[in-house]
Order: structure tokens, then C-alpha cells, then sequence
């Protein structure tokens, strides 16, 4: 008898059915992988629209106008749109402060896009912060945003900076 004998049949059977598993893991895996990838442009792309955000933008430009260690008096002194800028700008780098901590967000991305920005304005509303904690009885107002204010200079001492990547790529 030239046939198959049902023990060849039940083999070619197991090597056909784990050949399948093995394929439906790995097609499994990369779409995992492409999972993840699509999440992580949609965080960048979510980013991105954050900073083209005009509120921010225009909040952002108010405040640079301050010294460092702009305190609450001053930026009361200064009027409602001050006060309002800087919960706008707080309450922005609060969210990206969290995004980046529940590694949600890279923290390359974030350092990238806004590391300078929000190191710069903690730098002008940190005494307006600590102030507003104590008002509000609340410790952990802008916590994140400090966190990431924090963070940015040790992350800038760590990556080259862009002048000298921009130079690199022109060789």
C-alpha cells in the first residue's frame, strides 16, 4: 500500500496545527508591536496639538514677560490674564508631567518638544506654585508639572543638543 498510514495523518496533522499556532503568535506579536507604535504617534500627534494650541501659545508669551520667581503677588499685580496664564501653563505641564511618569508619553518626546519651555516657566511660577498650595491647602498642586520642570535640566545634561545633532547630520 503506497497510502498514508493514519500515524503519518495524525503527524502531518500535529506539524500542521503547530505551524499555525507558531504563525498566529507571531502575527500576533506584530500586531502588538504595531499596536503600540500606533499609540505612541498618537500621544506625539497629541503633543504637538497641545503646543499649537493658542491658549497655551498666548500664555506661554505672557509669561515669559516675568522675572524668575515671579511670586502670587506679582502675577495678581499684574492682573487676571497673568493669573489665568499661569494655571493654563501649569495645568498643561501638569498633564504632560503625569503622561510622562505613567510612561504613557516618552520621555525623549516630551524633553524634546517642551523640556526647555517648561523648565523656563517653573522657573518664573515656582513661588506663585508654592503659594497656591498653601491657599488651596493642597500639596500636590502642579506637582507633575514640577516634576518634569525637574527633570528637564538633568535630561538636557544627558542628550547632546540639537545644534550639534543638526551639524552632525550636514557632514
Amino acid at each position: 500500500m503506497t497510502g498514508m498510514s493514519l500515524n503519518d495523518l495524525s503527524s502531518l496533522a500535529e506539524l500542521v496545527s503547530a505551524c499555525t499556532i507558531i504563525t498566529g503568535v507571531i502575527f500576533g506579536i506584530f500586531q502588538i508591536l504595531a499596536h503600540r507604535t500606533d499609540q505612541q504617534n498618537a500621544i506625539a500627534a497629541n503633543l504637538c496639538q497641545t503646543f499649537a494650541n493658542t491658549e497655551l501659545s498666548s500664555a506661554v508669551n505672557l509669561l515669559h514677560q516675568l522675572e524668575d520667581g515671579a511670586g502670587a503677588e506679582e502675577l495678581k499685580k499684574r492682573g487676571p490674564e497673568f493669573e489665568k496664564a499661569a494655571v493654563i501653563v501649569s495645568t498643561s505641564f501638569e498633564t504632560m508631567g503625569l503622561l510622562v511618569y505613567r510612561r504613557i508619553a516618552p520621555v525623549d518626546l516630551v524633553m524634546e518638544l517642551a523640556g526647555g519651555m517648561c523648565a523656563s516657566m517653573f522657573r518664573k511660577l515656582e513661588k506663585s506654585i508654592q503659594a497656591k498650595r498653601r491657599e488651596l491647602n493642597q500639596p500636590s498642586w502642579a506637582e507633575w508639572f514640577e516634576w518634569l520642570a525637574l527633570l528637564a535640566p538633568k535630561y538636557k545634561k544627558q542628550t547632546t543638543s540639537v545644534a550639534s545633532r543638526v551639524s552632525s547630520w550636514r557632514r
